[in-house]
This record gives structure tokens, C-alpha cells and sequence, in this order.
């Protein structure tokens, strides 16, 4: 059965251009009531205007679908809170949000003033979990939804002048990482995309034959499978010029060292040895570590479990 969105509500942050707008002119399309939300401003953050949001909804209300503007800044939650609420006046219900809104303030760390770094946290990360927070009860009470946070290599990998970025990028992977938890019983699935694209926030940072392999409208699949009925959970999905592939957390097995070897000096040693990765497995929660390092350390004192 082909994915398909019908009777379900979408609210999409960041979406008057790029990535959003891709974003929330294909679930429109597949049958979503969308909400378009964009703060208007520019690429740093600063200024607002509904205008281009506007016009995304008159563009699916043209093609046939429902769609509402709203200008909320993400970072805000009385703004946010709002935002809710005129959803739920308009259409009753919220199943999708698309964390997507974003800004940049490239430095290199050394040059980086503390307001950028504030900024780019605030809207990033803590825009992605006050949206969440807000539309978290609803998803509770109807029994579903499903969270998309917008996660990127910079965050995962690094990126020279985007440590404010990297760290609220690899922040919403954490977030995620304990929402997909607290959702599950709920069937709320939470995951994250990281994209890379040709958008406001990338075009002076590549060349133009670059840029043109990279439109936006390649990350889309990759977000519409994570906003369906059929979504996993807690899983990073990397999507780029056509390409797709999945990022986990892998853990080494690992060594143990016994009382008197617990020295700067043993670990040196092998310190090759407990990286290996020969028997990694991936861990989906804190408590599967602590099993892990307790199982092994019984067993080398002779300890039974219980």
C-alpha cells in the first residue's frame, strides 16, 4: 500500500523556503492539512515576514490541498503554543511535525561570540524541543504521531566553523534518542533526517555544478517515509542528491581491567584493543551499557547476577 497522508495534519517549521517548502508542498500533496510555519527572517536569524510563507500555502491550495501560514518563531513558546492551538481550532488533531526551521552563524570557534552560539542553540535545538513539547500531549491523547528531527553531518561528523551548529545538530540526535523512548507506548516514533542540500542556508558554501546535484526535493522521500505509518524509531537517515543511508551508535565490547591494572598506562596500552569493533553492537538506551559493563564485571569477579 503506497504511503499516503489523508486525514492526517502536518505541521512543518521552517517551511516558506528549501527544505520546508519541499517538505510541506509533498505531504500537501499526498493528503495532509499542512501548516506552514516561517518566522520570515533571514539566513542568521534575524528580521520576519510571513509573505513567503503565503505564498507555500496558496501553492497548495491551488493544487487542491488545505494549508494555514503561521509565523511563529520556534524559539519562542508562547508563540509556539499558539501555533498549536490554531492547528487544533482549524483541523483538530496533530500527527506529523517536521522540525526543520534553522539558522546559521558560521565562525570558527576562537572568533564565535557567545550570542551566536545562543542563537543557533536556541533555534536548532531548544526551537525543535519547545515545537515538540507543544504538540507532545496531543500525540499522547490520539495515541500517534510522528517527530522528525533535522539533524546533519555537521553535528554527527564536524564541520570547521559550526561548532554552535555541530552541537545543537548533534543535540537533537540526543533529544531524539530519549523522546523515541518516553513516545513508544504512545506510537509516537521519533527519528531524525540529516540532509544535505542546496538551500539558502548552503548557497555560497559550494560551487554552482555542486549545488545543482543537490536540490531539496531529494531529502523529501526520506522525511515522508519518517512521517508515515510505517516509520521506525530512533533512527538517523542521511539523505543527499540521491543518495540515502542510515547512521547508528555503535559501542566496542570493549575490555575489562581488574583493580591494580586500572591505570592511565593499561589504557594506553590497549587502548587499540577496547576500540575494536569487531563485536560492536548498537545500543538503543542508556540502560543496555550499564547491562553490559555490570554483566562483564561480574563475570570476571565471579559474580552471579540477579
Amino acid at each position: 500500500m503506497s504511503i499516503n497522508f489523508e486525514g492526517r495534519v502536518a505541521i512543518v517549521t521552517g517551511a516558506a523556503n528549501g527544505l520546508g517548502k519541499s517538505h510541506a508542498l509533498s505531504l500537501a500533496k499526498l493528503g495532509a492539512k499542512v501548516v506552514v510555519n516561517d518566522f520570515g527572517g533571514a539566513r542568521d536569524g534575524t528580521g520576519g515576514s510571513s509573505e513567503a510563507a503565503e505564498k507555500v500555502v496558496a501553492e497548495i491550495k491551488a493544487a487542491g490541498g488545505e494549508a494555514i501560514a503561521n509565523g511563529a518563531d520556534v524559539s519562542s513558546e508562547e508563540q509556539v503554543g499558539a501555533m498549536v492551538q490554531q492547528t487544533l481550532d482549524q483541523w483538530g488533531r496533530i500527527d506529523i511535525l517536521v522540525n526543520n526551521a534553522g539558522i546559521l552563524r558560521d565562525k570558527s570557534f576562537a572568533k564565535m561570540d557567545m550570542s551566536d552560539w545562543d542563537k543557533v542553540v536556541a533555534v536548532h535545538l531548544t526551537g525543535s524541543a519547545i515545537c515538540t513539547r507543544a504538540v507532545w500531549p496531543v500525540m499522547r491523547e490520539q495515541k500517534y504521531g510522528r517527530v522528525i528531527m533535522t539533524t546533519s553531518t555537521s553535528g554527527l561528523y564536524g564541520n570547521f566553523g559550526q561548532a554552535n551548529y555541530g552541537a545543537a545538530k548533534m543535540g537533537v540526535a540526543g533529544l531524539m534518542n530519549t523522546l523515541c523512548l518516553e513516545g513508544e507506548k504512545y506510537d509516537i516514533k521519533v527519528n531524525c533526517v540529516a540532509p544535505t542540500a542546496a538551500t539558502r542556508m548552503t548557497e555560497d558554501l559550494m560551487p554552482k555544478e555542486v549545488l545543482a546535484l543537490l536540490e531539496p526535493e531529494a531529502i523529501t522521500p526520506a522525511v515522508l517515509f519518517l512521517a508515515s505509518d510505517q516509520a521506525p524509531n530512533q533512527r538517523i537517515v542521511l539523505a543527499g542528491a540521491g543518495c540515502y543511508a542510515m547512521v547508528r551508535l555503535m559501542e566496542s565490547d570493549g575490555i575489562y581491567l581488574n583493580e591494580e591494572e586500572r591505570t592511565p598506562d593499561a589504557i594506553a596500552a590497549r587502548f587499540e584493543q577496547l576500540g575494536d569493533m569487531g563485536n560492536a553492537r548498537e545500543m538503543t538506551n542508556g540502560g543496555e551499557h550499564v547491562t553490559k559493563i555490570l554483566t562483564k564485571a561480574a563475570q570476571a569477579k565471579g559474580i552471579k547476577l540477579t
